[in-house]
Protein backbone atom coordinates (compact mmCIF):
# COMPACT_ATOMS: atom_id res chain seq x y z
CA UNK A 1 0.00 0.00 0.00
CA UNK A 2 2.80 2.40 0.87
CA UNK A 3 4.68 1.69 -2.37
CA UNK A 4 1.55 2.36 -4.44
CA UNK A 5 1.02 5.60 -2.50
CA UNK A 6 4.61 6.70 -3.10
CA UNK A 7 4.27 6.03 -6.83
CA UNK A 8 1.10 8.13 -6.89
CA UNK A 9 2.81 11.00 -5.03
CA UNK A 10 5.80 10.90 -7.35
CA UNK A 11 3.55 10.91 -10.41
CA UNK A 12 1.18 13.70 -9.31
CA UNK A 13 3.86 16.42 -8.92
CA UNK A 14 6.67 16.62 -11.46
CA UNK A 15 10.04 18.35 -11.29
CA UNK A 16 11.27 20.31 -14.30
CA UNK A 17 14.82 21.03 -15.33
CA UNK A 18 15.59 24.66 -14.54
CA UNK A 19 17.46 27.21 -16.66
CA UNK A 20 20.25 27.28 -14.03
CA UNK A 21 20.65 31.06 -14.19
CA UNK A 22 21.92 33.32 -11.38
CA UNK A 23 19.23 35.67 -9.99
CA UNK A 24 20.37 38.78 -11.93
CA UNK A 25 20.42 36.88 -15.24
CA UNK A 26 17.10 35.25 -14.47
CA UNK A 27 15.53 38.70 -14.06
CA UNK A 28 17.03 39.82 -17.37
CA UNK A 29 15.73 36.66 -19.06
CA UNK A 30 12.29 37.27 -17.52
CA UNK A 31 12.17 40.83 -18.90
CA UNK A 32 13.25 39.58 -22.32
CA UNK A 33 10.61 36.80 -22.24
CA UNK A 34 7.87 39.22 -21.13
CA UNK A 35 8.83 41.70 -23.86
CA UNK A 36 8.96 38.93 -26.47
CA UNK A 37 5.55 37.62 -25.39
CA UNK A 38 4.09 41.13 -25.55
CA UNK A 39 5.44 41.57 -29.10
CA UNK A 40 3.98 38.20 -30.14
CA UNK A 41 0.57 39.06 -28.66
CA UNK A 42 0.49 42.54 -30.19
CA UNK A 43 1.74 41.60 -33.67
CA UNK A 44 -0.40 38.48 -34.05
CA UNK A 45 -3.54 40.17 -32.71
CA UNK A 46 -2.92 43.14 -35.00
CA UNK A 47 -2.52 40.83 -38.00
CA UNK A 48 -5.73 38.99 -37.08
CA UNK A 49 -7.63 42.24 -36.55
CA UNK A 50 -6.44 43.69 -39.85
CA UNK A 51 -7.46 40.66 -41.92
CA UNK A 52 -10.81 40.14 -40.18
CA UNK A 53 -11.77 43.84 -40.25
CA UNK A 54 -10.80 44.54 -43.88
CA UNK A 55 -13.21 42.88 -46.34
CA UNK A 56 -10.77 43.41 -49.21
CA UNK A 57 -8.50 40.84 -47.51
CA UNK A 58 -11.17 38.15 -47.36
CA UNK A 59 -9.47 36.03 -50.01
CA UNK A 60 -8.31 32.39 -49.72
CA UNK A 61 -4.66 33.35 -49.18
CA UNK A 62 -5.46 35.66 -46.28
CA UNK A 63 -8.10 33.36 -44.80
CA UNK A 64 -5.49 30.59 -44.69
CA UNK A 65 -3.04 33.09 -43.21
CA UNK A 66 -5.48 33.80 -40.33
CA UNK A 67 -4.78 30.31 -39.01
CA UNK A 68 -1.09 31.12 -38.54
CA UNK A 69 -1.46 33.90 -35.91
CA UNK A 70 -4.19 31.89 -34.16
CA UNK A 71 -1.80 28.97 -33.89
CA UNK A 72 1.11 31.22 -32.86
CA UNK A 73 -1.01 32.74 -30.08
CA UNK A 74 -1.92 29.23 -28.91
CA UNK A 75 1.68 28.00 -28.84
CA UNK A 76 3.18 31.09 -27.22
CA UNK A 77 0.43 31.32 -24.56
CA UNK A 78 1.00 27.70 -23.59
CA UNK A 79 4.73 28.30 -23.17
CA UNK A 80 5.56 31.90 -22.23
CA UNK A 81 3.61 32.32 -18.93
CA UNK A 82 5.13 29.02 -17.77
CA UNK A 83 8.69 30.13 -18.64
CA UNK A 84 8.21 33.58 -17.09
CA UNK A 85 6.93 32.04 -13.86
CA UNK A 86 9.88 29.65 -13.82
CA UNK A 87 12.38 32.51 -14.32
CA UNK A 88 10.79 34.93 -11.84
CA UNK A 89 9.98 32.55 -8.98
CA UNK A 90 12.43 29.73 -9.76
CA UNK A 91 9.45 27.37 -9.96
CA UNK A 92 10.59 23.87 -10.81
CA UNK A 93 7.45 21.83 -10.19
CA UNK A 94 4.26 21.26 -12.16
CA UNK A 95 1.29 18.97 -11.64
CA UNK A 96 1.01 15.99 -13.93
CA UNK A 97 -2.35 17.13 -15.35
CA UNK A 98 -0.98 20.60 -16.14
CA UNK A 99 2.10 19.04 -17.70
CA UNK A 100 0.04 16.78 -19.99
CA UNK A 101 -2.18 19.72 -20.99
CA UNK A 102 0.85 21.87 -21.81
CA UNK A 103 2.50 19.05 -23.78
CA UNK A 104 -0.68 18.35 -25.74
CA UNK A 105 -1.11 21.94 -26.90
CA UNK A 106 2.59 22.35 -27.66
CA UNK A 107 2.39 19.35 -30.00
CA UNK A 108 -0.87 20.66 -31.51
CA UNK A 109 0.90 23.97 -32.17
CA UNK A 110 3.95 22.33 -33.77
CA UNK A 111 1.99 20.07 -36.11
CA UNK A 112 -0.54 22.78 -37.00
CA UNK A 113 2.27 25.18 -37.94
CA UNK A 114 3.65 22.73 -40.50
CA UNK A 115 0.18 21.85 -41.84
CA UNK A 116 -0.81 25.53 -42.20
CA UNK A 117 2.41 26.39 -44.05
CA UNK A 118 1.77 23.44 -46.37
CA UNK A 119 -1.79 24.64 -47.06
CA UNK A 120 -0.45 28.13 -47.80
CA UNK A 121 2.12 26.67 -50.20
CA UNK A 122 -0.69 24.83 -52.02
CA UNK A 123 -2.64 28.09 -52.29
CA UNK A 124 0.38 29.87 -53.82
CA UNK A 125 0.90 26.97 -56.23
CA UNK A 126 -2.66 27.26 -57.52
CA UNK A 127 -2.44 31.07 -57.72
CA UNK A 128 0.81 31.08 -59.70
CA UNK A 129 0.59 27.89 -61.75
CA UNK A 130 -3.16 27.84 -62.45
CA UNK A 131 -4.27 31.48 -62.13
CA UNK A 132 -7.27 31.09 -64.48
CA UNK A 133 -8.72 28.31 -62.32
CA UNK A 134 -7.78 29.84 -58.96
CA UNK A 135 -11.26 31.01 -57.95
CA UNK A 136 -12.77 27.69 -59.00
CA UNK A 137 -10.22 25.53 -57.17
CA UNK A 138 -9.96 27.70 -54.06
CA UNK A 139 -13.70 28.06 -53.61
CA UNK A 140 -15.23 28.65 -50.17
CA UNK A 141 -16.23 25.01 -49.80
CA UNK A 142 -12.74 23.80 -50.78
CA UNK A 143 -11.18 26.31 -48.38
CA UNK A 144 -13.34 25.03 -45.50
CA UNK A 145 -12.25 21.47 -46.31
CA UNK A 146 -8.56 22.45 -46.27
CA UNK A 147 -8.81 24.29 -42.93
CA UNK A 148 -10.89 21.48 -41.40
CA UNK A 149 -8.34 18.91 -42.56
CA UNK A 150 -5.48 20.95 -41.07
CA UNK A 151 -7.04 21.16 -37.60
CA UNK A 152 -9.07 17.94 -37.31
CA UNK A 153 -6.27 15.66 -38.49
CA UNK A 154 -3.92 17.42 -36.09
CA UNK A 155 -6.23 17.03 -33.07
CA UNK A 156 -6.94 13.36 -33.85
CA UNK A 157 -3.23 12.51 -34.24
CA UNK A 158 -2.32 14.26 -30.99
CA UNK A 159 -5.28 12.80 -29.09
CA UNK A 160 -4.16 9.26 -29.98
CA UNK A 161 -0.56 10.13 -29.06
CA UNK A 162 -1.53 11.23 -25.55
CA UNK A 163 -4.11 8.48 -25.01
CA UNK A 164 -1.27 6.01 -25.62
CA UNK A 165 0.84 7.94 -23.10
CA UNK A 166 -1.80 8.12 -20.36
CA UNK A 167 -2.41 4.35 -20.40
CA UNK A 168 1.12 3.69 -19.09
CA UNK A 169 2.18 3.57 -15.40
CA UNK A 170 4.59 6.24 -14.15
CA UNK A 171 7.35 5.71 -11.59
CA UNK A 172 9.55 8.78 -12.10
CA UNK A 173 8.91 12.48 -11.58
CA UNK A 174 11.88 14.38 -13.07
CA UNK A 175 11.58 15.82 -16.57
CA UNK A 176 14.77 16.50 -18.51
CA UNK A 177 13.34 19.64 -20.09
CA UNK A 178 12.24 23.15 -19.08
CA UNK A 179 8.70 22.52 -20.33
CA UNK A 180 6.53 19.48 -20.95
CA UNK A 181 6.36 17.51 -24.18
CA UNK A 182 5.67 13.93 -25.16
CA UNK A 183 9.31 12.67 -25.23
CA UNK A 184 10.05 14.08 -21.76
CA UNK A 185 6.80 12.60 -20.37
CA UNK A 186 7.69 9.21 -21.85
CA UNK A 187 10.89 9.27 -19.79
CA UNK A 188 8.72 9.13 -16.65
CA UNK A 189 7.18 5.82 -17.68
CA UNK A 190 8.38 2.53 -16.23
CA UNK A 191 6.40 0.33 -18.64
CA UNK A 192 6.98 -0.72 -22.23
CA UNK A 193 6.92 2.37 -24.51
CA UNK A 194 7.48 0.51 -27.79
CA UNK A 195 4.00 1.28 -29.15
CA UNK A 196 4.35 4.95 -28.17
CA UNK A 197 7.75 5.25 -29.84
CA UNK A 198 6.55 3.53 -33.01
CA UNK A 199 3.42 5.70 -33.22
CA UNK A 200 5.38 8.89 -32.45
CA UNK A 201 7.98 8.14 -35.11
CA UNK A 202 5.28 7.06 -37.55
CA UNK A 203 3.26 10.29 -37.32
CA UNK A 204 6.49 12.32 -37.47
CA UNK A 205 7.60 10.45 -40.60
CA UNK A 206 4.18 10.55 -42.29
CA UNK A 207 3.65 14.25 -41.51
CA UNK A 208 7.16 15.06 -42.73
CA UNK A 209 6.77 13.07 -45.95
CA UNK A 210 3.39 14.66 -46.71
CA UNK A 211 4.27 18.25 -45.80
CA UNK A 212 7.84 18.36 -47.11
CA UNK A 213 6.84 16.42 -50.23
CA UNK A 214 3.94 18.74 -51.02
CA UNK A 215 5.99 21.87 -50.37
CA UNK A 216 8.93 20.69 -52.49
CA UNK A 217 6.55 19.75 -55.31
CA UNK A 218 4.62 23.03 -55.19
CA UNK A 219 7.73 25.20 -55.05
CA UNK A 220 9.38 23.28 -57.85
CA UNK A 221 6.32 23.89 -60.02
CA UNK A 222 6.24 27.54 -58.92
CA UNK A 223 9.92 28.00 -59.84
CA UNK A 224 9.32 26.47 -63.26
CA UNK A 225 6.27 28.70 -63.82
CA UNK A 226 8.21 31.80 -62.68
CA UNK A 227 11.09 31.24 -65.07
CA UNK A 228 8.65 30.64 -67.92
CA UNK A 229 6.85 33.90 -67.17
CA UNK A 230 8.11 36.75 -69.32
CA UNK A 231 6.98 39.45 -66.88
CA UNK A 232 9.88 40.26 -64.55
CA UNK A 233 7.59 42.00 -62.02
CA UNK A 234 5.31 38.96 -61.71
CA UNK A 235 8.30 36.65 -61.47
CA UNK A 236 10.05 38.73 -58.80
CA UNK A 237 6.86 39.08 -56.74
CA UNK A 238 6.21 35.33 -56.85
CA UNK A 239 9.79 34.45 -55.97
CA UNK A 240 9.86 36.97 -53.11
CA UNK A 241 6.61 35.64 -51.60
CA UNK A 242 7.61 32.00 -51.95
CA UNK A 243 11.18 32.64 -50.78
CA UNK A 244 9.95 34.18 -47.53
CA UNK A 245 7.49 31.35 -47.02
CA UNK A 246 10.19 28.74 -47.64
CA UNK A 247 12.63 30.36 -45.19
CA UNK A 248 10.01 30.29 -42.40
CA UNK A 249 9.16 26.66 -43.16
CA UNK A 250 12.81 25.53 -43.23
CA UNK A 251 13.60 27.40 -40.00
CA UNK A 252 10.69 25.78 -38.19
CA UNK A 253 11.51 22.34 -39.63
CA UNK A 254 15.18 22.49 -38.61
CA UNK A 255 14.45 23.62 -35.05
CA UNK A 256 11.58 21.17 -34.59
CA UNK A 257 13.38 18.12 -36.00
CA UNK A 258 16.53 18.88 -34.01
CA UNK A 259 14.46 19.04 -30.81
CA UNK A 260 12.78 15.70 -31.62
CA UNK A 261 16.03 13.89 -32.39
CA UNK A 262 17.89 15.48 -29.47
CA UNK A 263 15.99 13.16 -27.11
CA UNK A 264 17.42 10.17 -28.94
CA UNK A 265 21.03 11.42 -28.83
CA UNK A 266 22.41 10.58 -25.40
CA UNK A 267 25.60 12.65 -25.63
CA UNK A 268 23.93 15.91 -26.64
CA UNK A 269 24.32 18.91 -24.33
CA UNK A 270 21.17 19.55 -22.24
CA UNK A 271 21.71 23.29 -22.73
CA UNK A 272 21.60 22.83 -26.52
CA UNK A 273 18.40 20.79 -26.21
CA UNK A 274 16.83 23.48 -24.02
CA UNK A 275 17.86 26.21 -26.47
CA UNK A 276 16.52 24.41 -29.56
CA UNK A 277 13.26 23.50 -27.83
CA UNK A 278 12.59 27.05 -26.62
CA UNK A 279 13.78 28.60 -29.92
CA UNK A 280 11.30 26.46 -31.89
CA UNK A 281 8.51 27.92 -29.77
CA UNK A 282 9.75 31.53 -29.74
CA UNK A 283 11.26 32.42 -33.12
CA UNK A 284 8.40 31.45 -35.52
CA UNK A 285 5.59 33.19 -33.54
CA UNK A 286 7.74 36.32 -33.38
CA UNK A 287 8.76 36.37 -37.05
CA UNK A 288 5.53 35.16 -38.69
CA UNK A 289 3.30 38.23 -38.13
CA UNK A 290 6.15 40.63 -38.89
CA UNK A 291 7.16 38.89 -42.11
CA UNK A 292 3.68 38.07 -43.39
CA UNK A 293 2.28 41.38 -42.19
CA UNK A 294 4.96 43.70 -43.56
CA UNK A 295 6.01 41.77 -46.66
CA UNK A 296 2.47 41.10 -47.90
CA UNK A 297 1.57 44.23 -49.82
CA UNK A 298 -2.21 44.09 -49.26
CA UNK A 299 -1.83 43.63 -45.50
CA UNK A 300 0.88 46.29 -45.28
CA UNK A 301 -1.32 48.84 -47.06
CA UNK A 302 -4.29 47.97 -44.84
CA UNK A 303 -2.14 48.46 -41.74
CA UNK A 304 -0.93 51.86 -42.97
CA UNK A 305 -4.52 52.93 -43.70
CA UNK A 306 -5.61 51.76 -40.24
CA UNK A 307 -2.85 53.69 -38.44
CA UNK A 308 -3.39 56.77 -40.61
CA UNK A 309 -7.09 56.72 -39.75
CA UNK A 310 -6.30 56.40 -36.03
CA UNK A 311 -3.89 59.35 -36.22
CA UNK A 312 -6.45 61.55 -37.98
CA UNK A 313 -9.19 60.61 -35.51
CA UNK A 314 -6.97 61.35 -32.52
Amino acid sequence: MSSASSIYNVSSLLSLQSFDLPPERAITAFVFAALNYTIILFCNCLLLFTIIRNKSLHHPMHILLINLPINDLLGSTVLFPHIMQQLLFDTRTITFSSCVTQAFFIHVYAVAAVFILTAMAYDRYVAICQPMRYNTIMSNSHLVKIISLVWLSNWVLMAVLFILLLRLPRCRSYLTHTYCDNPSLLQLVCGDTTINNIYGLMITAVCQVITVGLILYTYLRILIACFRNKSSDTRNKALQTCGTHLIIFLLFECLGLFTIFSYRIKDISPHLRKFSGVAAMIIPPTLNPIIYGLRTKEIRLSLFKLFRRKVYVS
